[in-house]
C-alpha cells in the first residue's frame, strides 16, 4: 500500500512541476511584453500574438489546477496519509491556488499593456526592474518545490520586501507625476495596476515558498 502511495505522490510531484512550468512561462511572457511595450514605441504584432498565448496558458493552468486538486482529494480519501506525506498533499492543494492566480495576473498585465502601450510616465525603468525581480521570485519558488530546498524557499520569502518596496516607490512616483500634471493620467493608472499585479504575483510566490517550507519542515510561518 505504501509503495502505491509513493508512486502516486511522485505522479503528483510531476504534475505540480508541470503546473509550475506553465506559471513560469506565463510570467515570463507577460514581463517580456511589458518590457517590450513600455520601453519602445508602441505595441507590435508580437505583443498581440503573446496575448493569445497568455490566454491559452490561462486555460491550461486552470485545467492542470483542477486535475491536481482532484488527485490530492483522491489521495487523501484512498490512502489517509500521515506525517510528511500528508503535508505534501495539503501543501500541493494550497500551492495550486497561488499558481493559478499567478497565471491570471500575468494575463492581466499582458492585456493592460497590449491595450495601452507606448506612453511614458517616468517610472518605466522601475517597473521593468520590478518585473525582473518578480519573475525571479516565481522561478525560485518553483525551484524550491522541485528541489525540496528550504534554503531557496526562505530566500524567496525574504525577497517579498523588495517587491513591496518597488510598489510603494512606483505608487509614490505616479502620485507625484499626476499632482504635477506631467503624466498621461490613463497610462499612469495602467502602470499602477501593472505594478499592483506584480506585487500580488510576488505575494503568491512567497505563499508557494511558505508551503514548500511546511511540506519539508512541518512548520507554518
Amino acid at each position: 500500500m505504501k509503495i502505491k502511495l509513493d508512486q502516486e505522490l511522485e505522479e503528483l510531484n510531476q504534475e505540480m512541476i508541470s503546473l509550475g512550468i506553465l506559471c513560469e512561462k506565463a510570467i515570463s511572457i507577460s514581463t517580456n511584453v511589458l518590457r517590450q511595450n513600455i520601453l519602445t514605441d508602441g505595441a507590435s504584432k508580437e505583443a498581440n500574438i503573446t496575448d493569445d498565448e497568455i490566454s491559452d496558458l490561462d486555460i491550461r493552468i486552470e485545467r492542470k489546477e483542477r486535475a491536481i486538486e482532484g488527485k490530492c482529494i483522491k489521495l487523501l480519501m484512498q490512502h489517509q496519509p500521515v506525517a510528511r506525506d500528508l503535508r505534501l498533499i495539503s501543501s500541493a492543494l494550497k500551492m495550486v491556488t497561488d499558481m493559478k492566480r499567478i497565471g491570471i495576473q500575468a494575463g492581466n498585465i499582458a492585456e493592460i499593456i497590449d491595450n495601452n502601450p507606448g506612453r511614458e510616465v517616468g517610472i518605466e525603468d522601475c517597473i521593468s526592474n520590478m518585473a525582473d525581480a518578480t519573475r525571479k521570485m516565481v522561478t525560485e519558488s518553483i525551484d524550491a518545490f522541485v528541489k525540496k530546498d528550504a534554503t531557496i524557499a526562505r530566500e524567496v520569502i525574504q525577497k517579498d520586501d523588495e517587491i513591496d518596496n518597488y510598489f510603494v516607490g512606483i505608487k509614490n512616483k505616479i502620485v507625484e507625476c499626476l499632482r504635477e500634471g506631467s503624466a498621461d493620467g490613463e497610462h499612469a493608472i495602467d502602470m499602477l495596476m501593472v505594478s499592483k499585479y506584480l506585487e500580488r504575483i510576488g505575494d503568491h510566490a512567497e505563499n508557494i515558498a511558505g508551503w514548500v517550507l511546511y511540506s519539508i519542515e512541518g512548520t507554518v510561518r
